[in-house]
């Protein structure tokens, strides 16, 4: 029996908001991460003098952000936060810049114990659990890269082994072309949408002007939450798990302001599943799409996928390892979400609701499958799939 595309629309918006951070933890996650970059920016950095910038960068920043599913339950929050001191990568060293910062964090009473080993580009902060959720901080200690491809360019630390050099990177240039894509979208459904955030918290917005955008989820945003949710629950214990900025900057590109959750997902998520001929070496049958290049299997084998602020800059430089390992495992996604999120409207699978709650870890009792039910499908068993307001389970 054929499923209700409206009706499977506002279920998909539903678990998108499911798996998303809600308001008041978003605003706790915000004012841990102004308090941390006022601590960093009364720093005392020696030579370096001037106060460093200290912003949000990734998933936060760009409002897709999914609690992440790990060893079968749902885990912290991963809270980016970029901490760049005003001088030129030629002026400073890697490895200095990144233990000042360390020594800043480890200064501060409330920091010390929060702080874990150094990691391979950045310092994390774990913070306790409340009401059964928790967040990650990773500070990542940079500074300004003048020969970068924009003017937003910096240098962010990268330990390989036993030294440390400068990466490139542009977070704030990534985020500015993220924004100009979502930006026609936004502004059709941000002020409803603030109402709505504004009627459900009372408490914590005074007016919808006090709503920040960060919380306005359009159509595409929701699509990156849905494809991260469905890889995550995916690739739970598995190795070449696709990387969420691949994700983020192909569905970026492939939106065509689409008005609905459903219709975004289909649009981007069956332009993605074209591409897995690339794994044969065919070449693409929509020659529209072929021509962007979004996807390239170059000659020597290797795999091109272009940071979109930084030609010089390949998200894709590993998937020729292992075999084309990584490849391998982001097509094998692309048929798979196909199949699961966007074929399941119309093939008239047994038990939908149950393929559903499987693929994007909601429990299969949810209300947001009502819609599946309604329909006259039979309900089965419970399954112990997490959700936001449920408690870790354990196999």
């Amino acid at each position: 029996m054929p499923i209700n595309k409206s009706n499977y629309n506002a279920s998909l918006s539903g678990i998108s908001d499911d798996i998303d951070i809600a308001p008041s933890k978003y605003r706790q996650a915000v004012e841990r991460y102004k308090a941390v970059g006022s601590w960093l920016e009364d720093g005392d950095y020696g030579f370096y003098t001037g106060t460093p910038s200290i912003y949000p960068q990734g998933s936060f920043r760009l409002g897709t952000v999914v609690r992440p599913i790990r060893d079968g339950r749902e885990s912290d929050y991963d809270i980016d936060l970029v901490c760049e001191l005003p001088i030129s990568k030629y002026s400073a060293d890697p490895k200095k810049t990144k233990m000042m910062i360390g020594a800043r964090l480890k200064d501060n009473g409330t920091y010390r114990p929060l702080l874990d080993d150094e990691g391979k580009r950045c310092w994390t902060l774990r913070y306790a659990e409340q009401d059964g959720i928790g967040f990650h901080m990773d500070v990542l200690p940079s500074v300004h890269d003048e020969s970068g491809y924009t003017k937003t360019a910096i240098a962010i630390t990268d330990k390989q082994g036993f030294i440390y050099v400068w990466s490139a990177s542009d977070p704030n240039g990534y985020a500015e072309w993220f924004e100009e894509r979502n930006r026609p979208a936004f502004e059709q459904v941000a002020l409803l949408q603030k109402a709505l955030i504004r009627e459900r918290e009372p408490a914590l917005f005074a007016s919808v002007d006090d709503v920040p955008n960060q919380l306005v989820r359009t159509p595409l945003q929701r699509s990156i939450q849905i494809m991260k949710r469905h890889r995550d629950v995916m690739f739970d214990g598995r190795p070449y798990r696709p990387i969420s900025m691949i994700i983020t900057t192909l569905a970026g590109h492939l939106y065509n302001g689409e008005q609905d959750v459903y219709s975004a997902l289909s649009n981007i998520v069956g332009q993605l599943d074209q591409h897995s001929v690339l794994m044969k070496n065919q070449s693409l049958a929509n020659y529209s799409l072929a021509a962007r290049g979004l996807i390239r299997r170059m000659s020597d084998g290797t795999w091109y996928i272009e940071n979109p602020v930084n030609p010089k800059e390949n998200f894709a430089d590993r998937w020729h390892e292992d075999n084309n390992a990584r490849a391998k495992a982001f097509f094998e996604w692309s048929v798979q979400i196909k199949e699961d999120l966007v074929d399941i409207l119309t093939d008239g699978r047994p038990e939908p609701e149950l393929n559903l709650s499987k693929s994007l870890g909601v429990p299969s009792s949810s209300s947001r499958l009502d819609f599946l039910r309604s329909s006259g499908h039979r309900t089965g068993p419970s399954i112990p799939i997490p959700s936001r307001s449920s408690k870790p389970w354990s196999h």
